[in-house]
């Protein structure tokens, strides 16, 4: 995490059970060595805070670090570069059994349960393994052990669900290929933090949405609450039908946070794959309404990722005037996409940027962090934002809250802000 970021794990016994079979080449391995540093770097490492455990296992299964074995992160961080693949089969049953009679054990440092202590085991894993799992796995949920699982490229997701944990939702994570296995590390993050706000989050100031004006002149116009808001939607392939509802449900709950009229948010909707659709322009919608039935008809596409077509035709037609975009009101733009982009993006994201549009970039799955970058405005860390799975936008609702002006500010921006408050809820579901 960037420094301001505040985590105290509630005292954890972690095990990582990492697949090192010949199906994962060595620079594969790597990138699961980084994934862990990365969630470990997180914690708040200690023996009375929480100890961190590797398993590596192949054919056999090697303990690389015990429970006990290194009581600084440093150490730790050490120890995790040294781990090897074992390079030979996938005997994940045997893996398991190991962590429950052997990792989790008194002998290696492993604590006796209490009601504000949790073990957890991370498993992540490449393939279809060589033995049983289902019964192994069950025997360690039921001696306290919560199980994540992770897939990667042709995993057995059938295995997967066997292993993990329930809800499965929130303890199956899957991943196309290992060079995206970091994507994962926020939502670890926030799993073993008590308490975990990115600063920049908390810090989305209100100065990006809601003005204080320097004079009561700046609020003449009864345009003070007005917003002119375009949401860009990856429709690709990859997206696939049962996530493409849920973006369907991201975008009717930031409508809904909206004050919508002719004088205050109007909302237009723009789908990208091979090709760029507008569903509808700004201002055709006068009431939230009937957006929200718009946004429930719109068919999903189903092609390629043309993320720099989708940016040039945001800023030469969805912020025209004659597509409904009115002077002198702000403009946001909101690029939810979950992969790589087939064309080339820098021109067309400058030039969103340089015409004054405020532009966040919302990345899900496979999306690639540089681009979402490249996409954002500045502050750059407050307009990118990323989860590594597409349900995580199925919590979004709970978590909603709804923001006033302070009294102190002369403007009546009430959509403004709600949206602001919207959008700050919204960053810290999706990185949950």
């Amino acid at each position: 995490p960037s420094p301001g970021t505040l985590c105290r794990t509630k005292p954890t016994d972690l095990v990582f059970i990492l697949d090192s079979s010949r199906s994962v080449r060595p620079h594969e391995f790597e990138k699961i060595k980084v994934f862990v540093s990365r969630v470990i770097e997180a914690l708040d490492v200690g023996p009375n805070a929480t100890r961190v455990g590797i398993v590596n296992y192949a054919s056999a299964v090697r303990s690389e670090v015990a429970l006990q074995g290194h009581q600084s992160k440093a150490a730790l961080l050490q120890a995790v570069r040294g781990v090897q693949p074992l390079s030979t089969g996938t005997m994940t049953g045997l893996a398991i059994q190991f962590a429950l009679s052997r990792a989790f054990s008194a002998a290696q440092g492993s604590r006796a349960s209490a009601p504000d202590f949790r073990k957890v085991a991370i498993v992540v894993t490449d393939g279809r393994p060589q033995d049983g799992v289902q019964d192994v796995s069950a025997r360690a949920r039921a001696a306290g052990i919560e199980i994540f699982a992770i897939g990667v490229g042709r995993v057995d997701m059938g295995t997967l669900r066997q292993m993990a944990s329930e809800p499965l939702d929130e303890h199956v994570d899957y991943v196309e290929s290992y060079s995206v296995i970091e994507k994962l590390t926020h939502k670890f993050q926030e799993a073993f933090c008590g308490v975990y706000f990115p600063t920049s989050v908390i810090e989305v100031s209100a100065v990006f949405f809601c003005p204080l004006p320097r004079s009561p002149s700046a609020c003449s116009g009864g345009l003070g609450s007005a917003l002119d808001l375009v949401f860009l939607i990856d429709g690709s392939k990859s997206v696939r039908p049962e996530n493409f509802e849920l973006v369907k449900k991201f975008i009717t709950q930031i409508v809904d946070s909206l004050e919508v009229s002719e004088k205050q948010a109007q909302v237009g909707l723009v789908q990208y794959s091979s090709s760029v659709r507008q569903e509808f322009p700004l201002g055709q919608f006068r009431n939230k309404k009937d957006i929200k039935a718009a946004v429930k008809k719109m068919s999903y596409m189903e092609k390629g990722t043309m993320t720099g077509q989708a940016l040039k035709y945001l800023v030469d037609s969805s912020f025209s005037a004659i597509n409904g975009a009115r002077p002198g009101v702000p403009k946001v733009g909101i690029v939810f996409t979950d992969g790589r982009s087939q064309d080339y993006i820098s021109d067309a994201a400058k030039k969103a940027k340089d015409s004054g549009f405020r532009m966040f970039a919302v990345g899900v799955g496979n999306a690639v962090e540089d681009e979402l970058r490249e996409i954002a405005s500045e502050p750059v860390a407050e307009h990118y934002f990323y989860t590594a799975d597409f349900r995580a936008i199925s919590k979004i609702g709970k978590k909603l809250q709804m923001k006033i002006c302070v009294e102190e500010d002369p403007c009546e921006c009430k959509s403004i802000v709600k949206f602001q408050a919207k959008v700050e809820d919204l960053i810290k579901s999706l990185q949950q």
